[in-house]
Parts: C-alpha cells; structure tokens; sequence
C-alpha cells in the first residue's frame, strides 16, 4: 500500500498566489491518498475565502497567528494525519505526476527522513530557481548554496544533475518529509520565524542518522521572494542570524570555536562592504544578526535541549570540503560543477 500523503500550503495574504498556482496543486496525480490542506497564518485579506470558495476539497487550517514559515508549519501540522507531509510554497506551481517519483524514491530508500524535487525557476522555466535547485549543500564555513546555484548565480537545466542524489538540506518550497521524523526531531525551531528552518531542521536529521535526498524525476517551478524578495534588509538579518544560531546549535564541539570565528571575519567583511557599496541598511541588518544572535545564546539556546550526537561536518553527506565564498568570487567558479573539482563527498 503506498503511503498516505498531505500537501500543505502555507499561506499568509497569499490570494494572488493561489489564484494562479492553487489550480495546479488540485490537479495533482497520486495513486495513494492524497489530501491537500491550506495553512492560513492569519491572514489579512480575502485568501482563505477565496480557497473555501473556489477549491470545496482543501482542508483549511487556521493558525492563531503569523508565526513565520517556522512556526506556522509547527502549529499546522499538528492537526495533519498521513504518512508524508510535503510542505509547498504559495508561489510554486507543480507538475501533474510531481508526488509519485519523489515518494517513490522515498520508499526505496528507507532511512531517507526528507527529499526535494528538482526546483526550476517560474520565470525563466529552463532555469534552476535560487531556492533549492538540485539540492542544498553546505561548505565547510557553514555557508548554505545548491547545485545548480551557487550564491546568486543560477544555472541552466540541461540535464547535469538529473541523478539522484544524497544532500545536506531539501528545501522548504516544496519539501517532502516522513511526518514520523519530522515530529520524532521536534520539527522547525520555531526562534528561526523564517529562512534556514529548513537547514536546521535536515542537520539535526542527519545527526539522528537519516538521510536527505534529491529526485530529479520531479519538476516544480517556484517563483521565488513571495513574502521577502531578494535584497530586503529583513531577509538578510534573518538569513545571517538563523545561520549563526544553526551553527552553534548543531556544529562538532570541536568545530565550534574555529568555525564561529573565522565567519565573524568574513560577515564583519560583508558588511564592511555593503557600506562602501551604498548600502547601510544591509550593514545595520548584520550588527543585528549578531546582536541577537548573541542574545539567542544566552537566553534561548541554554534552554533548548539537545540529545542528539554532534557528528563533524566532514561526517555528513552534501558538505563541500572547502570555502565556497573564496572559490566564487576569487577563483571565479560560478557552477557547482566547478566548485566540487577540488573535492565534494
């Protein structure tokens, strides 16, 4: 018997979303049960009429409030029976047939906790989109890229990474995930609100001892910066916040102190540059990642308890062995193809 299945969407003043894409996940094909759910994070606008009116046969959830793709998705989940969630953006339109192979590939790889589909861009549809691509890899700094997109250098589909492959993080626009799993690691770390939830969330599987794959069979087309677009000072304090906690949270004792240090370098660098570039809202958006960072370590972290083994990063799978940054912009290796010539696990 194939697994039972849910789609959730979460949503928040997304009606423009769901009138152009809602469409597509209702005419998704699955041999098994499928149920689709809407996730409204409160909502301001008419969206959740909108579905109830239009689309009868998805089951809506209403969250008490905006608590973030994080805390949205922890709320909403609780009240989710089947087998495998598959957590979808508002802005991604799908293939008909998009469930089957990546469940599929799910079912032969028993220990597989989480899996993504190959992500393309909406706009330009032969495209890989920033969000995900191929799949989720991390350098040995902590620094988060995809093949297929490495910083904001996307790469065109032309069938290079069309094998299956073991990753470090799947990611959240259209993530596939045995619900056993995701409750058995405490889901999203709700303190995260949104972006690199899901980076956590694959990290501390891995350290628990699944594994993260990636099914190029199935093809999604995501939009991309639905709720912050790229460039918005916001996205950028929480990217460089939630990656700093991710790290101390989940890094090798032994790593920590090396690890932490050499980014503190590279991020005061980072923001160094954003102002000489004209920049200083993405300067002032860095000092507060870190000034809540540090808050975080000494009123949430010490509280959040953690039994699952430090395992090193070069133990992991979809860890490159070297520094992505210095690659990129010194050595101009703008394609994953490039980066891993000097060494990927």
């Amino acid at each position: 018997m194939l697994p039972t299945v849910a789609v959730i969407i979460l949503n928040w003043n997304g009606k423009g979303f769901l009138e152009k894409f809602l469409p597509s996940v209702c005419a998704s094909v699955y041999d098994g049960q499928l149920d689709i759910y809407l996730a409204d994070n409160a909502s301001t606008d008419d969206s959740v009429a909108f579905t109830e009116q239009h689309f009868p046969t998805v089951k809506i959830i209403r969250n008490a409030s905006n608590s973030g793709f994080a805390g949205g998705y922890n709320e909403a989940l609780q009240h989710v029976k089947a087998d495998i969630f598959v957590l979808l953006n508002q802005d991604v339109e799908v293939e008909p047939n998009w469930i089957g192979p990546v469940v599929k590939h799910m079912l032969a790889n028993p220990d597989m906790a989480a899996c993504q589909p190959k992500l393309r861009a909406w706009a330009e549809r032969d495209s890989f989109e920033y969000a995900g691509a191929a799949g989720g890899w991390m350098d040995i700094l902590g620094y988060t890229f995809c093949r297929g997109r490495i910083l904001y250098t996307t790469e065109k589909d032309n069938g290079q990474y069309d094998t299956p492959q073991d990753i470090f993080w799947a990611s959240g626009a259209a993530l596939f995930i045995r619900s056993s799993a995701f409750f058995e690691a405490g889901g999203f770390d709700p303190y995260f609100f949104a972006h690199m939830e899901e980076v956590d969330l694959c990290w501390r599987l891995q350290r628990a001892g699944y594994r993260i794959g990636y099914c190029p069979d199935s093809v999604v087309y995501h939009v991309g910066g639905g709720s912050l677009p790229q460039g918005n000072p916001r996205k950028l304090y929480l990217n460089f916040r939630n990656n700093l906690i991710m790290l101390r949270k989940n890094l090798h004792f032994q790593e920590q102190w090396i690890i932490l240090t050499q980014r503190l370098a590279l991020d005061m660098m980072a923001a160094a540059k954003s102002l000489v570039s004209g920049k200083p809202k993405d300067m002032t958006a860095i000092f507060r990642a870190y000034r809540d960072y540090y808050r975080w370590r000494r009123e949430v972290g010490p509280n959040q308890p953690d039994t699952l083994p430090r395992k090193r990063l070069f133990d992991l799978q979809g860890v490159f062995h070297g520094i992505m940054i210095w690659r990129y912009y010194f050595l101009n290796r703008r394609k994953f193809s490039e980066l891993s010539k000097s060494g990927k696990k």
